[in-house]
């Protein structure tokens, strides 16, 4: 609870949606129930149906991002609206909303600047064919990458702190936006919690907007700009190690040759050889200098970070 002199956080619920008509009118009411005091946008992405509609009949704040993708739908919803926590959902009504008052507790209580809401399914339909596994393989490589946070990285009910929203760049345009959550606040070493909620299957009649390999490839792909970007000196030793190890596969039957005969008939391999051994040393170069930008540029995001207000505290 808060203190007698700390006023009640300001909190924004955000709901991305698209095509979700059939279901955004029980996700703006069971939330507004769960959550009396905060204030529900819809920020609809361009839906064909009657998600906006139905969204206002609900009482929701209904705004609009033109361009396609939930990372755009993101981006706009962290810089028009300023609140103290904010509450991100998907509108497939898939989540369930008491859990959101112990996701705002828990913030409050460390306090962390991203509280995430790992999912437990009540039954085997929640989950698509291949996306457990998938979800699994992708939360774990940026366990190992970045560091451990979540088990569930790709949960789309979260809460954020202020200060978590206002330095969040939000590069990503579609689904792999939950990717760069996480990365972003392991790399700005932000203090993270995670509770379990429940996760439950789609209506009858409702879609999910989401591809299993096309999504996930464009996850993976992200995962490996962000360690490039982020982990540059990791990233180059790997490209370092394989163009030497194949350097030496080429060139070891031409250096072999060279000390049997003392000629070099197959020149053109032998050039091969060398340029993919200069091209390994190039790369731990670049390595050791973009390590330097990147420690810089991660610097200058934490000190950003640190101007703005943290989350009230409020004790266990």
């Amino acid at each position: 609870m808060n203190g007698p002199d700390l006023p009640k956080p300001q909190v924004a619920v955000l709901v991305p949606a698209f095509n979700e008509g059939l279901t955004i009118e029980s996700v703006v009411t069971e939330f507004a129930n769960c959550l009396p005091q905060a204030t529900i946008y819809v920020y609809d992405n361009n839906s064909t149906d009657h998600t906006v509609e139905a969204a206002k009949a609900a009482g929701a704040t209904v705004r609009t991002e033109k361009r396609q993708g939930k990372g755009n739908v993101v981006r706009r919803m962290f810089a028009d609206i300023d609140a103290d926590i904010y509450l991100m959902v998907d509108g497939d009504a898939t989540y369930d909303a008491t859990a959101a008052p112990r996701l705002i507790a828990e913030l409050l209580s460390g306090p962390y600047d991203m509280v995430n809401a790992a999912r437990v399914a009540r039954h085997d339909q929640a989950y698509r064919s291949g996306h457990l596994l998938g979800n699994r393989l992708l939360t774990n490589l940026v366990r190992y990458t970045f560091g451990n946070a979540t088990d569930d990285m790709l949960s789309g009910y979260k809460a954020f702190s202020n200060r978590y929203a206002k330095s969040f760049p939000a590069m990503s345009r579609g689904f792999e936006i939950e990717t760069e959550l996480v990365v972003h606040a392991l790399q700005l070493r932000m203090p993270l919690s995670e509770i379990e909620a429940p996760y439950k299957e789609r209506p009858v009649g409702s879609m999910s907007k989401l591809n299993t390999y096309r999504d996930g490839f464009r996850i993976l792909r992200l995962i490996g700009f962000l360690i490039k970007e982020e982990r540059p000196m990791a990233f180059f030793c790997i490209l370092s190690v394989i163009m030497a190890f194949l350097s030496i596969t080429v060139g070891t039957p031409v250096i072999i040759e060279f000390l049997e005969t003392g000629l070099v008939p197959r020149l053109p391999t032998a050039v091969l050889a060398v340029s993919l051994m200069l091209s390994a040393l190039l790369s731990v170069s670049c390595g050791f200098i973009l390590d330097s930008v990147a420690r810089g540029r991660r610097e200058i995001k934490r000190l950003a970070y640190l101007q703005l207000r943290p989350p009230c505290h409020t004790p266990r």
